[in-house]
């Protein structure tokens, strides 16, 4: 009788040995983000403003026919470009978006045409020694980025067959660091202290050791920044070489700082990330201050934007 048992277990084993193996194959996994927000139908679509709560507008649309989540929305403001990115569907063909700049002045009516696409930036070597804001315009006054390289804000975790499975050491050039708590490549470090304790000058020098001594690149990312620090940190990259405005430098930057809205302090962050990613094949690191200033924008938008996708 224990045999036979046995025998059947196998049996149902290897029946379901297959389904198992379909079950996790690739395709059957959760779809694209572009995918899972995906809208109905194709094709350039354009609305007008319904609504306009702080740094929230909704839009409403003549057909069903609804911008994807995550899609970004074209509209002006006086003579600026305002930029809206859609968060929620709202029924009635209301999308419920979030802008990333000031609405001051903003009217009912205003028509909004949506790009069918997240908010893309500029990538690659050409950002080097830039400032940018959210929407990856420059805001040093130095001109256009002149690059035909963009990438979207929100992208897919990548696979797992293309991610590496050795364990490295990233050397910051810090011996208390490197010694007592070293950094892994490819991770994630959080550094918490409160206000002037040298958090910011200890990115500095890891900005500056990894260009230096290792010919790598940076990122940095000022999400909620003081403008002066922001001014400070670019005039003495300048100084120590970093950032060389004749030739080639070693660090983008990326900020939304405290006088932004909300809405652009929630996403300068996911902003400086494909800046990261695009500059390979060289050795990047991406550095976030202020990380609570994005959880300070999230709970700003929160009354009036319940269901904003991160």
């Amino acid at each position: 009788m224990l045999k036979n048992g046995i025998a059947r277990s196998l049996r149902a084993s290897a029946y379901a040995r297959p389904a198992f193996q379909r079950a996790f194959q690739p395709k059957v996994v959760l779809p694209a983000i572009s995918q899972r927000f995906a809208s109905t139908e194709g094709g350039a679509k354009e609305g007008k403003i319904h609504q306009v709560i702080g740094a929230v507008v909704d839009v409403k649309f003549d057909t069903d026919a609804l911008p994807a989540i995550l899609n970004a929305l074209n509209t002006t403001n006086g003579d600026n470009k305002l930029v809206l990115e859609v968060a929620q569907h709202m029924g009635e063909n209301v999308v419920r978006c979030i802008a990333m700049d000031g609405t001051e002045g903003l009217v009912r009516g205003k028509k909004v045409t949506d790009t069918g696409a997240p908010i893309t930036i500029p990538v690659g070597p050409a950002t080097l020694g830039r400032i940018m804001n959210v929407t990856g315009d420059p805001i040093d006054e130095r001109g256009p980025i002149k690059t035909d390289k963009y990438a979207p804000i929100h992208a897919d975790a990548p696979l797992f067959v293309d991610q590496s499975t050795s364990a490295e050491v990233l050397v910051t050039g810090i011996k208390v660091v490197d010694l007592l708590a070293p950094y892994a490549r490819g991770g994630k470090i959080g550094l918490f202290g409160g206000a002037g304790v040298g958090k910011t000058v200890f990115i500095q020098e890891l900005i500056n050791n990894i260009a230096k001594a290792h010919g790598g690149f940076s990122v940095f990312t000022g999400v909620g920044e003081r403008t002066r620090e922001g001014n400070d940190l670019y005039h003495e990259m300048q100084e120590t070489g970093v950032i060389n405005l004749d030739g080639e430098s070693k660090v983008a930057l990326v900020f939304g700082q405290m006088n932004e809205p909300p809405g652009a302090r929630a996403r300068v962050a996911l902003t400086g990330s494909p800046s990261e990613e695009k500059n390979n094949p060289y050795p990047a690191v991406w550095h976030l201050p202020a990380r609570d200033q994005c959880a300070t924008a999230f709970d700003t938008l929160a009354p009036t934007a319940s269901a904003i996708a991160v």
